[in-house]
């Protein structure tokens, strides 16, 4: 592995290593901090749950635990913060990027997930804990600019294995993030901390852990990191690759069918049109994905009352065989398929656990035991989703970011500003960030209008849809 995809690598762990940690905590953060703020009525946590209450009185009534059901809307407005402030902000730490240099906009962004997990060590109201959330989703550029990194220094023939290191990282994590997470939650802090008198978060240690990941990966990243912005692989070296890779896959010179040696559209309109697309795709995938992903942990809350322990063991199991896909099948099918074609499948696997997860509720209080093999089969369809639809997707826009080289010179030539590495990427990554803002949102008040059956159900039919819409994408890029 290059050095500076070494370095990425690393970094990337370490940063989702500390955005897992609470992962599967949130039903019992929100579940403590309505405990402990239900004496005020004035309190900004009780004005939110009203809130919700009367907009769920609007259109459902549960006959049992209402308020449980106002905890899984909340969750989903949790969710919808840090994401939506991704969605605003993406396109600009991209474009600074552009201008001031990747290292020096990703040591800034390092600063606000510091402050925002100090914040949250001390957070002991619910008003304190959403200010760490705004300031972290105003702050987080690690994962975007990791992927405009890799994009400087590797080659089209490259760039998904490039990629890759970024869905390997998010893999890892999510094996190891929410268990440690759900560890460290049950652990009181050391006597130290708590003879000072100074009141701290009631999962004050995970906090710190995470406060600990970020200040190493900052110190790291300045050490180690080198500035990519401006930077190409050597056309020499590319070549060799490319031709390397196709040796050891057993392939003539002559790219097969879905090959992504060179997906790059002739002209800058097409390249455009299709980051278009690619953006809206990732806006409907992760829309529908996130919604799933942020309900799950409230689906096993409520239907089977598991603790954070469960909870973490479950994330951390689709983390496990997502890693495994990612190193062992991903990294080698996609030049032999396409970027297009592994996202199509991906998608399909999805749709699949969406209907294992839809049968799931029906039997919950009848067959246990058959409801929880259910809960895992999908489980495993949704690590092939997690393995394959996003980094799929963010290497084939990538692809259309590369810069046209002067034959004669070898020098880059001025592109269209809308095709700019930094703006392109986080243009992308802002699309899924309102996806990811929105989902958790629709996903929760389907939940708790219509229950997790249907919302599943209606999910599945989504991702079909979405699915046979990638086949014609798919078609098309192989024909250009």
């Amino acid at each position: 592995m290059p050095k500076v995809e070494r370095v990425v690598f690393l970094s990337l762990v370490l940063d989702l290593f500390a955005f897992t940690i609470p992962l599967p905590l949130f039903p019992r953060i929100i579940e403590w901090y309505t405990k402990r703020e239900s004496s005020d009525p004035s309190g900004f946590l009780s004005r939110t749950l009203n809130f919700v209450s009367a907009t769920r009185g609007l259109l459902y009534n549960p006959t049992s635990n209402p308020s449980r059901w106002d905890i899984v809307l909340l969750g989903g407005l949790m969710g919808s913060v840090f994401s939506m402030l991704q969605w605003f902000v993406s396109p600009y730490i991209g474009s600074l990027s552009d201008k001031y240099g990747r290292k020096r906009v990703l040591l800034v962004t390092m600063i606000g997930n510091i402050l925002s997990a100090l914040i949250w060590v001390k957070s002991t109201t619910f008003a304190s804990y959403m200010l760490s959330r705004v300031v972290g989703g105003l702050s987080e550029g690690n994962v975007q600019l990791a992927i405009a990194i890799l994009s400087d220094v590797s080659s089209p023939a490259t760039r998904a294995k490039a990629l890759a290191h970024v869905g390997i990282a998010f893999a890892i994590c999510f094996c190891i993030g929410p268990p440690i997470g759900a560890y460290f939650a049950s652990r009181p802090l050391p006597p130290t901390f708590t003879a000072s008198g100074i009141e701290l978060n009631v999962y004050a240690t995970p906090a710190l852990l995470t406060l600990v990941l970020l200040i190493l990966e900052t110190i790291f990243l300045a050490v180690a990191l080198p500035e990519t912005r401006g930077k190409r692989a050597h056309p020499t070296s590319d070549a060799k690759e490319a031709k390397s890779a196709r040796s050891s896959n057993g392939q003539s010179d002559v790219p097969s069918k879905g090959a992504t040696v060179d997906k790059k559209p002739a002209t800058v309109e097409e390249r455009l049109s299709l980051l278009k697309v690619l953006r809206r795709l990732h806006f409907l995938f992760l829309g529908v994905f996130s919604g799933v992903e942020f309900t799950l942990t409230f689906l096993t809350f409520d239907l089977f009352d598991w603790n954070n322990k469960q909870n973490g063991a479950l994330i951390g199991s689709i983390g496990v065989i997502s890693a495994l896909l990612q190193g062992g099948y991903v990294r080698r099918a996609i030049p032999k398929v396409g970027e297009g074609v592994m996202a199509r499948r991906g998608i399909s696997s999805c749709a699949l656990g969406l209907v294992l997860l839809s049968a799931v509720p029906p039997l919950a209080t009848t067959r246990t035991f058959a409801a929880v093999a259910l809960l895992r089969g999908a489980a495993v369809c949704l690590a092939f989703t997690s393995a394959t639809v996003v980094n799929s997707l963010t290497s084939y826009a990538s692809l259309q970011c590369d810069e046209a080289v002067d034959e004669d010179t070898g020098k880059p030539v001025e592109e269209h500003p809308e095709l700019a590495k930094g703006k392109a990427l986080g243009q992308f990554r802002s699309s899924g960030q309102l996806g990811r803002a929105l989902g958790p949102l629709l996903a929760c008040a389907s939940y708790w209008t219509f229950g997790p059956a249907v919302t599943y159900a209606v999910s599945a039919v989504a991702m079909f849809v979405l699915s046979t819409g990638m086949k014609s994408i798919a078609v098309k890029k192989v024909a250009s």
